[in-house]
């Protein structure tokens, strides 16, 4: 800086400076005070330099995130089967929950029991009781199974009481026709397990990955509880679809009073899940219909309305309007949409795109229709989306085979946005 500022003092005439300084500062003096006029200048570009740096850094590291889904991933690990790619396991887990007796009753445990194997076993604090152990079995007399009246599926189970130890034995089976929850067209089903009322002592059964006809063959035990007491509880069966990086999703629910059950015959049942009545999944539902011409060799997809979309904006409303993708073996090649409709949950779009899509190229074709909620100030939001291809979930394939089995005949069908 001192030398810079030599050489404009040089380059000016004496005349120059005496005019442009007053003659009581020196060239020392001039100095500091230049040095000290650039010293903010110089701290505001480190600031900015630094935080450009630590964001860059946290980009990369990303340790929050992996801190948050930490759980998520051990329990993934713990998952052994890998769904419908394999058969059913034979294996059966047993789990226990202890009856929990009044005050003055209650009987001293320590940490550490021994089982019936001789080997320790851990007690949570609330006297609950997890052990397993493998056992034979299989579904030689199960009755046959008939076709769900809802579409969010069945599950069987069977229930037993041993009046010698005051145990009820739960024994969930396996159910059938749920409902995809995932975009891949799958779901990675669980089932929850409590007596109601009490929902502190829970139990849950291992995941089924990528299954939507998923075979449990679990057994779970509830010890020490008096029959009378059980004619008060309510069995509570809740089945979810695992997510790894975000909240569950609820699929359905069972709810079957216990004094309505005659457990001296061991029933085994086929019950209906009916929708979770706390759950916020609801995203909406879309009408589209497919023309396929194979003459033309092209698809004509109308995207008709959609109905009972999520509310997207603080006030309570969505800015809605559909994209859709076309995709060949995973890769995006060409996206239409269609035009916004402000403030409406309930919008209607009438509107028809039409791709050249050859016949040898079908089998690798599908289409992502997403409904989108248009922002001003920020990124577009995706409120759902929908598969349609040859391979995806139920509803989708069959609408896709429906549209190849009537060329030249629009095709229309509701399907549920998916996340």
């Amino acid at each position: 800086m001192r030398r810079i500022l030599r050489k404009v003092l040089a380059s000016k005439g004496k005349g120059e400076i005496d005019t442009c300084l007053p003659s009581s500062l020196t060239d020392g003096t001039m100095l500091r005070i230049t040095e000290f006029a650039l010293l903010p200048l110089v701290v505001a570009a480190a600031s900015v330099v630094t935080m450009v740096m630590t964001l860059a850094l946290c980009s990369l590291c990303q340790w929050c995130y992996r801190r948050d889904s930490y759980t998520e991933l051990e329990r993934d690990d713990e998952t052994t089967e890998k769904g419908g790619a394999f058969p059913p396991s034979n294996i059966v887990t047993r789990k226990t929950i202890k009856f929990e007796r009044p005050p003055g009753k209650a009987m001293l445990r320590g940490n550490v029991q021994p089982n019936a194997d001789g080997h320790e076993e851990e007690l949570a604090e609330n006297g609950t009781s997890l052990k397993s152990h493998d056992d034979e079995g299989s579904d030689s007399n199960e009755e046959a199974v008939s076709e769900p009246g809802a579409n969010l599926g069945r599950i069987q189970f069977s229930m037993s009481y041993n009046f010698d130890t005051m145990t009820l034995v739960l024994h969930i089976k396996r159910a059938v026709e749920l409902p995809a929850k995932d975009f891949s067209g799958t779901s990675d089903p669980f089932v929850k397990i409590c007596l109601l009322p009490d929902k502190k002592n829970k139990m849950e059964t291992k995941v089924k990955r990528r299954n939507l006809n998923p075979h449990w063959n679990e057994t779970f035990q509830f010890e020490g509880f008096p029959y009378d007491k059980l004619q008060h509880r309510v069995l509570y069966l809740q089945v979810f679809d695992y997510d790894r990086f975000s909240r569950n999703d609820p699929i359905g629910e069972v709810h079957l009073p216990l004094c309505e059950v005659d457990l001296t015959e061991s029933p085994t049942f086929w019950k209906d899940l009916r929708p979770c009545p706390n759950s916020n999944d609801n995203l909406g539902e879309l009408l589209v219909s497919l023309c396929y011409q194979p003459t033309a060799q092209r698809i004509t997809i109308v995207v008709m309305k959609a109905r009972h979309l999520k509310a997207m904006d603080i006030t309570g409303t969505s800015d809605p309007y559909v994209k859709i993708w076309l995709v060949y073996r995973e890769k995006k090649i060409e996206k239409k949409k269609t035009s916004c409709k402000k403030r409406c949950l309930n919008p209607v779009f009438n509107e028809s795109f039409i791709f050249d899509i050859p016949m040898d190229k079908m089998k690798e074709t599908s289409f992502i229709i997403s409904v989108m909620d248009k922002d001003t100030l920020k990124k577009n939001d995706v409120i759902g989306k929908v598969c349609l291809a040859p391979r995806s979930g139920p509803l989708e394939t069959k609408h896709w085979k429906e549209m190849i089995s009537k060329p030249r005949q629009p095709v229309a069908m509701w399907h549920g946005l998916k996340k």
